[in-house]
């Protein structure tokens, strides 16, 4: 029995789903891309001294770059704020509406403000600019109307004006905010280069990203040692030879002296090639690591980059390798498994 108290439900609608059609779809497509290569040239041909300013009064900035902007312009200045933040520029990216409710504290006067708006008549910016002023911050502009009031605020002026957007009502923000990334990228960049910012730079600033194993990882970082090293002395028997191979699963056994200077190495390989030569199991086991080892193995520093390890590796076609000290004693081992775990292949 129905509730006679109950909403009544709307009836169902069929839903229809629209026609796609795959030539308007894909020039559609097309004329996006034509348009913003467009905005993206005229903004790169209207650059002038404004920029070089810019870029010199962020140089110059003893706090930080305090990046600005609402609506799609908000997006891609926290977007520019970590580029900048990542590639030698410290900066951060402040909502301009929770500014004006007291995280305009987190501006001093040591600050560079660079505030993003197309229009340049976001009313939240226009807002914070009078007391951004009064704290004689220097104020950047980014926006596509030089006679704006943010523009009539700032210091210096960059123009991201663009003839029309490619939304085809001219009213998304596409081509004008792609113009955005662009100038703001330019920036970061030019900043980049004005630093000298390096890849150990970069790579201490991702160290949880591939460069940053790449570049910041050591040999030492990653090798095995102490009783998890596979070393025998040269007089030692075959036998011993195999049990340490066996035990330790590197592959291979170092042969070392009693100081651990290296004298030889023995592999898997090693053991094959040995085997075909048809002698019988007596006569292999009377052998000693001095007869049976590689002489003068390939090596590499505790303190060269992990990166190195895996082109040596590469280069020699091994898969494995022998780490020592400033003095060449081994203190250390790794393989190609121990890199992969690492991330650094």
């Amino acid at each position: 029995m129905s509730d006679p108290n109950a909403f009544p439900r709307p009836a169902a609608r069929a839903q229809t789903a629209p026609s796609v059609h795959a030539d308007q779809v894909l020039q559609w497509a097309k004329r996006t891309f034509e348009i913003e290569v467009q905005a993206l040239q005229g903004v790169a041909q209207r650059l002038d001294h404004s920029f070089v300013q810019a870029v010199g009064a962020m140089l110059a900035c003893t706090g930080r770059v305090i990046v600005m902007g609402m609506g799609k312009s908000g997006h891609v200045g926290r977007k520019l704020a970590a580029t900048l933040a990542s590639t030698g520029t410290p900066a951060f990216f402040v909502h301009p509406a929770e500014a004006s409710h007291g995280d305009l504290g987190m501006v001093t006067a040591d600050d560079v403000v660079l505030a993003i708006s197309n229009s340049g008549e976001s009313e939240e910016l226009a807002a914070i600019l009078p007391a951004v002023r009064r704290m004689g911050v220097q104020l950047v502009a980014m926006t596509g109307r030089a006679e704006s009031t943010l523009a009539s605020h700032a210091d210096i002026v960059l123009s991201c004006e663009v003839d029309q957007e490619a939304c085809p009502l001219n009213l998304a923000p596409t081509a004008s905010t792609t113009a955005q990334m662009a100038l703001g990228d330019a920036l970061a960049v030019a900043l980049l280069d004005a630093r000298g910012f390096a890849q150990d730079d970069f790579a201490r600033s991702h160290p949880g990203g591939s460069l940053g194993r790449k570049l910041l990882m050591h040999v030492s970082d990653l090798m095995r040692t102490g009783d998890q090293l596979p070393t025998v002395l040269p007089e030692a028997g075959l036998s011993a030879l195999l049990r340490q191979m066996s035990d330790k699963g590197l592959g291979f056994a170092a042969v070392v002296d009693t100081q651990h200077q290296v004298l030889g190495i023995f592999t898997d390989g090693d053991l094959r090639r040995l085997i075909e030569q048809g002698r019988s199991g007596e006569q292999l086991m009377r052998l000693t690591a001095r007869e049976v080892m590689k002489p003068k193995p390939y090596v590499i520093s505790e303190q060269a980059l992990a990166v190195s390890a895996a082109a040596a590796m590469e280069q020699h076609r091994i898969t494995s390798l022998i780490a020592v000290d400033a003095h060449g004693r081994m203190v250390g081992a790794l393989n190609s498994n121990d890199l992969m775990r690492a991330k650094v292949i």
